[in-house]
């Protein structure tokens, strides 16, 4: 009991010190904010920051706008939003060395002098990667991951790490070391995850373009909760050397790295930055496709497939609205719209998403959690994780008549043979051949989806993991995918959702409803889908969205 008492007390010993490190960055953010406007008192940091992406970085690199004042305007806002919301884990200092030495540089990338935050699971040179885990703590990153070190070649400054859920499987923004983070709307609201510290950050004002991961959604909620865009690529378009994964090494649903912004043209810039020669020498895994400007300028009508709900989470009457009244805008502006039929989306989860990534039974996932303090908001999971296989068989069977999803989660968490892993994989392929069968059969170019929306009240998506049909299905597909909030919450969809049921009435449907509630004004999104490869084609769909 005394070595169990004096491990705890060390473990707590070190979250209190990354706890003081969080709050001295802080500090020196405060610090340095003041000391540039004791130095420069007239500069007006309100139209700085009101400048859209592609305005600022022309402005930097034309010289009519100093870097030190872009950036310690970003980092005067980024304090402001830290401050509110939580979003911040680290603050790195030696950016202000970067803005110094950028001014001396002849050659000037696509982002020159650009601001840009990080989260945490991107790795920068002697910063630690946490992940929320105790035991990543004061393991600062021996290099840059590549996708840094192409924005540093491209001009870009990145200048905060920000926050995420204990091991990135969750769409919520909450871990023991550094806490919850707030949703910049609606502080009672999550801000998504697990890129929540960049969804409240760049949502909040206090960055311009962020990058997050994505596998389940990752980039997506927090988007879509925090009112911003952001588009996840084919899972190898941008390279993820350097990116630590939530579950490393599970092929089954594939994990992306994508920006996070204002508007779509931001996104446009950042991918037409980061698709250069410098991505591809250094990550050769990354097929040498640069951004392709004739797909994303052109101006052909689309022909887009679109549907209103997957039958498997009943979306909320304003998801429905959203798509609704996007599909009247497209036809009214001359695309033609055609409705796709989703099928299996049960099995698709079940058995790809959850079957896939625990095809272990979740040991691999429970091996993080060994030695840390909290078991993560995960409690299901977790729990299913440590259960033995007999247990999982007879509770799966029990509650199949009456909780059909918790008896088939329970079910896809048993540990598979390497032969059964095999078969699923296959089995993968041969949906996604389908798919796009599918897709070409009704000849789209693109597709319009729903995004799961408004924002959940904080705590609510650790309870609503079946909640992720929406965004998970395209993780599996790998396909590329952007969010562009449409509308926001009326009181018409307020009264609507009082009628809300779900597809299987059962307590996850009650909840649902529950977390829906109250959230009047808030945004809500749609989801911008293309074929594989064609992130260029997914963002002119998404900027043809954001425009009507």
């Amino acid at each position: 009991l005394l070595m169990r008492w004096r491990r705890r007390r060390g473990l707590w010993k070190k979250v209190e010190e990354a706890q003081r490190r969080q709050e001295r960055s802080l500090v020196q953010m405060e610090t340095a904010v003041h000391r540039f406007r004791e130095q420069h008192p007239s500069v007006n940091m309100v139209s700085i920051l009101s400048l859209p992406l592609p305005e600022l970085s022309k402005k930097l690199r034309d010289g009519s706008l100093p870097l030190e004042h872009v950036f310690y305007a970003y980092v005067g806002k980024a304090l402001q939003i830290a401050i509110e919301t939580n979003c911040i884990t680290e603050y790195l200092q030696e950016s202000e060395t970067h803005v110094r030495k950028a001014k001396l540089t002849e050659k000037l990338g696509l982002l020159y002098g650009v601001p840009v935050s990080i989260k945490d699971s991107i790795d920068c040179e002697g910063h630690d990667s946490t992940l929320g885990f105790i035991k990543n703590l004061n393991k600062p990153a021996a290099e840059d991951s590549v996708v840094v070190q192409v924005l540093r070649r491209q001009g870009a400054i990145p200048f905060v790490k920000t926050n995420v859920p204990q091991s990135l499987i969750s769409y919520d923004c909450k871990n023991l070391i550094f806490g919850q983070t707030f949703n910049p709307l609606l502080y009672t609201r999550s801000p998504g995850g697990s890129s929540g510290g960049e969804g409240a950050l760049v949502g909040g004002g206090g960055s311009i373009l962020g990058f997050g991961t994505d596998v389940g959604g990752s980039l997506r909620f927090p988007a879509a909760f925090c009112g911003i865009c952001a588009l996840k690529p084919t899972g190898n378009r941008l390279s993820k050397k350097g990116i630590i994964a939530g579950v490393p090494g599970q092929k089954a649903v594939v994990a992306a790295v994508g920006p996070m912004a204002k508007d779509v043209e931001s996104l446009a810039l950042c991918m037409r930055a980061l698709l250069c020669e410098d991505m591809f020498n250094l990550d050769s895994m990354v097929p040498p496709l640069p951004f392709n400007e004739e797909v994303y300028a052109s101006t052909q009508p689309l022909r887009i497939g679109y549907y209103e709900t997957d039958f498997f989470t009943m979306p909320s009457p304003a998801m429905r609205r959203a798509v609704r009244e996007t599909k009247q805008m497209l036809e009214d502006a001359g695309h033609t719209l055609v409705p796709f039929e989703l099928t299996n989306v049960d099995y698709m989860l079940f058995n790809f998403c959850v079957r896939g990534m625990f095809a272990d039974g979740g040991a691999s996932f429970l091996k993080k959690f060994k030695g840390e303090l909290e078991k993560s908001s995960m409690g299901l999971f977790f729990w299913l994780a440590k259960s033995p296989s007999w247990l999982k068989t007879l509770l799966s069977w029990i509650a199949k008549p009456f909780m059909p999803r918790f008896s088939a989660i329970v079910r896809s968490m048993r540990a598979n043979t390497v032969d059964e892993v095999w078969s699923l994989h296959y089995e993968i392929e041969e949906f996604c051949h389908q798919f796009i069968a599918q897709w070409k059969k009704l000849n789209l170019d693109v597709m319009l989806c729903p995004m799961l929306g408004p924002a959940l009240g904080i705590g609510y998506p650790g309870k609503l993991s079946v909640a992720v049909s929406y965004t998970m299905l395209y993780n599996v597909l790998d396909f590329p995918v952007g969010v562009v909030p449409v509308t926001v919450v009326t009181k018409g969809d307020e009264e609507e959702l009082k009628g809300y049921k779900g597809y299987f009435q059962d307590w996850w449907d009650r909840t649902l409803a529950k977390a829906f509630r109250g959230s009047g004004g808030l945004p809500v999104a749609v989801q911008c889908v293309a074929l594989p490869w064609q992130e260029e084609l997914c963002l002119r769909f998404m900027k043809e969205v954001e425009a009507l």
